[in-house]
């Protein structure tokens, strides 16, 4: 083997180039990993926690298993930087397709996840030996751990803004992998004055068949995306696209077509109208003559579609973080019919911004009174008017179409903090309706929201209504004021129903013995007992 010395400082610079590289994708890596379980397991903050210690306990291993490597040490570099290619670069089509079962799921999981990190912690002890002729001690550890974090700094900022929104989790994988494999292949000719000639053609065939497998698997993406998600989901797929908050879904069947976001159901056109009808009515039947009316969530525009048969609402303002969805009818022509293109009338203002921030800065209307705040860069064109044309106007009536509690991020929307914020956007007299999951699947949860309620002041009537594609499910009706203890649907409610008559609508707040209220604590922002509670209680059925 030819000495180390004939290495000069070009290759050097070049050999901390890959300690940039491998590093950016051990992390991205670990973001996909933690990005997946959360989709199908919920509850991301212990999905990333456990994700992350594997992956740390990992990296420890490895980079004890070093130490027992003492001959060949760049060929044994190289190999182990294309076993990363390899086992990272198709980690997220295999957990794609473990999605069917949550049992070899998390099997699959944790195996990939400690496989790239024990890897990735024995190569880079294996690269500062291979520098240990070139450095001393001090400028050795300083430089590649400097470029070990530059890369994991240059990774976070990546993943979301550009690999997620623009190449989706599979195609980032595979892509990652693809670099870590030119790395491998690179390595041949970057440490040649120590490599054995010998075997030398064989490692460089090996590199450049893994470079053609994840080329294949690049142009296959979608392809091997569709197939995992049909699996999962049950139905052909007929719409897809990732954004920068979340992983958009369309199936269909012979009946209809159905919305899953992060691989949950958000509604089945077939029984839809019972939902929304039930979200929407008894709080706008409770009101006189609505005019200004608050949706959070509900980006889908179904929710607005039924709200908009009322005559005397003048205005209605739709927040919701993600203007992929919010435009989603412009790209999937049957939600446009089945929202009868809800979101391009006039009366509704779009906002695309978090609920919580959006609630907790217009309830300060002496900081923001009187300013305009136009957020149409953020929408396509033609969606609707998205400009704000007055932060301290106070709403009659709002339906929060938030979906589940199943992470922290939304649990937050489910706090007595952000309930105190938006009853000072409210009149006295306003009415709102909450979904709250199911009371019979997850009656702690939906307690919970109801006791929440309470808490900062509202008056609560619960009520539930049958959904055929999810079952029992609950909603709170909630006002400043006391609420009438009958209703009936308002006469200024234009156009025919699908599910709700008075006497339905009075039903809907019967509730049966197995839908009686349970103790359950408030949601505060700072415990989030509401997130334990759901994880707890829908992850008993997965």
């Amino acid at each position: 083997m030819k000495s180390a010395d004939s290495m000069n400082r070009a290759p050097l610079f070049l050999l901390y180039l890959n300690v940039l590289i491998i590093a950016s994708c051990g992390l991205v890596y670990e973001l996909l990993a933690g990005t997946l379980a959360s989709y199908l397991l919920g509850d991301s903050v212990t999905q990333f926690s456990l994700v992350i210690g594997v992956y740390l306990s990992a990296l420890g291993a490895g980079a004890w298993i070093s130490r027992f490597v003492d001959q060949r040490l760049a060929r044994c570099f190289i190999e182990v930087e294309l076993a990363v290619a390899l086992v990272g670069g198709l980690s997220a089509p295999v957990l794609f397709l473990a999605f069917s079962s949550v049992g070899a799921f998390r099997v699959v999981l944790y195996g990939i996840v400690f496989a790239i990190g024990a890897l990735v912690g024995l190569e880079l002890p294996l690269l500062m030996r291979l520098l240990k002729e070139h450095l001393d001690f001090e400028d050795l550890v300083s430089r590649v751990l400097a470029f070990d974090y530059l890369g994991a700094l240059f990774a976070s900022l990546l993943f979301p803004m550009f690999c997620v929104p623009r190449l989706g989790l599979v195609r980032t994988s595979l892509l990652c992998g693809l670099l870590n494999a030119a790395v491998g292949l690179w390595g041949t000719y970057l440490l040649r004055p120590l490599l054995s000639s010998r075997g030398l053609s064989g490692l460089r065939g090996r590199a450049c068949l893994v470079i053609g497998l994840l080329i294949v698997g690049i142009i296959k993406a979608d392809s091997l995306t569709t197939l995992a998600e049909e699996r999962v989901l049950g139905e052909p797929v007929v719409h897809a696209e990732s954004t920068p908050y979340q992983r958009i879904v369309l199936t269909q069947n012979a009946r209809g077509f159905q919305l899953h976001l992060n691989g949950h159901l958000q509604f089945n056109s077939v029984d839809e109208h019972r939902y929304h009808e039930a979200l929407v009515h008894p709080a706008l039947s409770s009101v006189k003559s609505p005019r200004r009316v608050l949706v959070l969530g509900g980006g889908d525009g179904l929710a607005v579609r039924e709200i908009l048969r009322y005559p005397s609402v003048e205005s209605i303002t739709l927040v919701d973080l993600d203007p992929g969805m919010t435009s989603l009818a412009d790209r999937f022509p049957p939600l446009a019919e089945l929202s009868r293109s809800s979101l391009k009338e006039r009366r509704v203002t779009i906002i695309n911004e978090d609920a919580f921030l959006w609630v907790g800065r217009v309830a300060r209307p002496e900081s923001s009174k009187g300013v305009e705040t136009d957020h149409s860069h953020a929408l396509p064109e033609g969606s609707g008017r998205a400009t704000q044309r007055d932060d301290a106007t106070l709403f009659d009536s709002a339906i929060i179409d938030f979906p589940d509690p199943g992470t922290f991020s939304v649990g937050k929307l489910y706090s007595t903090r952000f309930y105190r914020m938006l009853r000072e956007r409210l009149t006295g007299d306003a009415v709102i309706s909450v979904q709250c999951t199911s009371p019979l699947v997850a009656p702690q949860s939906y307690w919970c929201i109801v006791k929440t309620l309470e808490a900062v002041g509202f008056r609560v009537r619960p009520y539930h209504a049958a959904v055929p594609s999810f079952g029992e499910w609950g909603f709170v009706l909630a006002s400043p004021r006391p609420l009438p203890e009958t209703l009936s649907l308002s006469s200024e409610l234009r156009g025919p129903s699908r599910f709700l008559t008075d006497k339905i609508l009075n039903s809907l707040f019967d509730l049966p013995l197995d839908l009686a209220r349970v103790e359950a604590e408030v949601n505060r922002l700072n415990n989030q007992v509401l997130v334990h509670y759901y994880d707890q209680e829908w992850g008993s059925l997965k």
